[in-house]
């Protein structure tokens, strides 16, 4: 079966449910997106790898096991999301050490969060993405009404998992800002340390 490579949208979250998270990957040359839930630590450990000025001040798991894959010479070269069941993801990571290939099962979450650290690209099939995948239509496109009426957004998809509102960062100067993002990196709140890296960026823009 054909692969279709994806790439990383981003991750939405929630205020108000616990622990409701959902990675959002985008179909390479395509309009389909792929929404996977995952688990509140793996989004930390995407989330940091995502931000490269963000540098967690002890090694998260995912670090540690890249650091242990490269004293082996050990290189992770792709994940396949290859099985979808009842909902969830199964992925394979295909990893190479002195030109001999292993496929490893992995959870999705985990496959993606080292996929991030060894550059390695990320791919599912098109059956897949055929049944999981969906249409997500932009702010500019629901005032234009150019995309079908099946297509929803990414508040519909991830059932009210929504981004955090950032307006609660507006009153705060560039000084406390970077102040705070210093408090959740050493406080190892790196969701928290992406919204602010995200607002000195855009007040720097």
């Amino acid at each position: 079966m054909s692969l279709i490579r994806l790439n990383i949208k981003g991750i939405s979250y929630s205020q108000t449910q616990n622990g409701a998270y959902a990675l959002i990957l985008s179909e390479e040359n395509g309009p389909r997106k792929l929404p996977i839930v995952i688990g509140a630590f793996e989004a930390q450990s995407i989330a940091i790898a995502l931000e490269s000025d963000i540098k967690p001040p002890r090694p998260l798991t995912h670090d540690l096991f890249k650091n242990f894959c490269e004293q082996f010479s050990i290189v992770v070269k792709q994940v396949i999301i290859h099985k979808l069941i009842d909902g969830v993801f199964y992925s394979s990571i295909i990893a190479e050490q002195n030109n001999h290939e292993e496929i490893i099962d992995a959870r999705t979450s985990d496959a993606i969060a080292l996929a991030l650290r060894f550059n390695a690209p990320i791919f599912t099939y098109k059956d897949i993405l055929r049944k999981a995948g969906v249409y997500l239509q932009t702010a500019k496109e629901k005032e234009e009404g150019t995309e079908e009426e099946e297509n929803v957004s990414i508040e519909t998809l991830t059932k009210d998992v929504a981004s955090p509102d950032p307006s609660d960062l507006s009153n705060k100067t560039l000084a406390e800002l970077n102040s705070l993002l210093e408090k959740a990196v050493a406080d190892e709140e790196y969701e928290k340390a992406a919204r602010l890296r995200d607002e000195i960026s855009k007040r720097q823009d």
